[in-house]
């Protein structure tokens, strides 16, 4: 018969299948504890892997999202005043050095230009006329007393001349203003009786229509009604004849006063005349005075002979700029490129300098706005790779061609004034220069001024101080082409 367990073996017996489970547990979890231990390691070295190489590139380059694509842009302005005449391009349209972009009216410049030619002539004349008279001067006073009472005479004479010329042309202004005011008078008076006719034409109109009416209701007869009828034709003729009247009055008023006008301007060019005939009379006079004494005379000829060649020089001059202003009225373009930002039409009128239109050069770059904390190694000829986002799966290679000697604040419009106010410190940006390694392989790509770009720069790479002058030297050269 078994023996009856005690509490204690009871109590020992129950705990030991317990620890045997709790030890098969940890038997269990071995394992896995060494698994998620070579997991977590392999993810350590997988962060090593990726991350290294990213700390070192990170810490080596230097980028920047405030970059854009910059350019050449010439703008086009004219340097003449005047109407455009004929536009030969279009917007965005290619064009080479010396293309015809432009051109103005050149009437009034080879207006001017003839005028200046003549005025040369002119000057050329008086100028052999004065050596004329300095020659015959020197030869005999007498001579030259003579002539000079000639003179005189004969610039009376023409004063006198141009004088009833003036007077005629007073003449005929004062019967152009008085036909002006006839042609007004009758002009009003037919326009006077057009509104009588016009009022009795309306009238007839009534009455035709009340005919009508009352012809439909056989009221009155048919003669009555035709007499009506004739009544409004006859008023109709009548308000056509007035009408026609106006107009024929109209345009001999317009005639009257166009003759006015050449009338007025005749008086105008008469006294001018008068003026200038006047000014010769005044001339001769003191080539008289100066002709009675022989030295002062040669003395007094050769002044004026220097003085008409001053003249010619001057109209020499003056036909040269006529000659340019004319030149001006085509403007052709200074370099190839493409055409935009044209904002100029066939017709309009265009001032010296206003802008017309700007050309686009072929040659573009980087401009990155770098922080000035980005700086500390950055130097010129370090390479650098560029995205744009018109392209985001190309790459472009460039390198740094120069760094701007200032910040972008400095040169604004309303630079800051630190010594005025508050200051607060904020990083600056400094403009770089990045200038691509192959530009011949960018005509496929379409990168113009304003693109957005971010490029990346090697600060770290070494830069031999050759290859920095060079590139120093190269935008020196750069800077100082016209």
């Amino acid at each position: 018969m078994a023996q009856a367990s005690t509490p204690q073996e009871k109590a020992d017996f129950a705990i030991e299948p317990r620890q045997t489970t709790q030890g098969a547990g940890s038997r269990g979890k071995g394992p896995r504890r060494r698994i998620l231990m070579l997991a977590g390691a392999g993810l350590v070295l997988a962060a090593l892997a990726v991350g290294i190489p990213y700390f070192l590139y990170a810490v080596s380059h230097e980028s920047t999202d405030d970059a854009f694509i910059d350019g050449h842009i010439i703008a086009i302005s004219p340097r003449v005043s005047g109407h455009v005449a004929r536009v030969y391009v279009t917007d965005n349209q290619q064009v080479d050095a010396g293309d015809l972009l432009v051109e103005l009216d050149p009437r009034d410049f080879q207006a001017r230009l003839d005028a200046a030619r003549a005025s040369l002539a002119a000057d050329e004349a008086a100028l052999r006329s004065r050596d004329i008279d300095v020659n015959l001067t020197s030869i005999t006073s007498s001579a030259g007393l003579d002539e000079a009472k000639q003179a005189v005479a004969a610039a009376e004479a023409m004063v006198q001349n141009a004088r009833a010329l003036a007077a005629a042309a007073k003449g005929q202004q004062g019967e152009a203003q008085a036909q002006v005011t006839f042609a007004r008078s009758a002009l009003a008076q037919a326009q006077a009786e057009t509104l009588a006719v016009e009022a009795k034409y309306q009238q007839t109109s009534l009455d035709l229509k009340r005919y009508q009416e009352l012809a439909r209701s056989n009221t009155i007869s048919p003669q009555q009604l035709d007499n009506a009828v004739t009544a409004e034709r006859m008023a109709a003729a009548d308000l056509n004849a007035a009408r026609s009247k106006v107009a024929t009055q109209q345009s001999l008023l317009q005639r009257a006063e166009a003759a006015l006008k050449a009338a007025e301007e005749n008086v105008r060019q008469a006294q001018a005349q008068v003026a200038a005939r006047q000014a010769q009379l005044e001339q001769t006079n003191a080539r008289l005075t100066s002709a009675r004494s022989a030295p002062v005379q040669v003395a007094q000829s050769s002044s004026r002979a220097e003085e008409s060649k001053a003249d010619v020089e001057k109209a020499r001059a003056e036909v040269e700029q006529a000659v340019l202003n004319l030149s001006y009225t085509k403007i052709h373009a200074p370099v190839g490129g493409h055409v935009t930002k044209k904002n100029v039409e066939p017709g309009v009128f265009v001032q010296m300098g206003q802008s017309l239109m700007a050309i686009v050069l072929p040659d573009v770059w980087v401009t990155a706005n770098f922080k000035e904390t980005q700086l500390t190694h950055m130097r010129p000829g370090q390479p650098a790779t560029i995205s744009v986002d018109t392209y985001p799966d190309e790459t472009f290679h460039g390198h740094v061609d120069s760094i701007q000697r200032g910040t972008g604040a400095r040169f604004s419009l309303l630079p800051p004034e630190n010594a005025t106010g508050n200051f607060v410190k904020v990083v600056q940006r400094i403009p770089v220069k990045i200038v691509f390694d192959r530009p011949e392989e960018l005509a496929k790509y379409l990168l113009v001024p304003g693109m957005s770009a971010v490029p990346e720069v090697n600060v770290k790479a070494d830069v031999s101080p050759p290859a920095a002058n060079r590139a120093v030297q190269k935008t020196d050269a750069r800077s100082a082409a016209p």
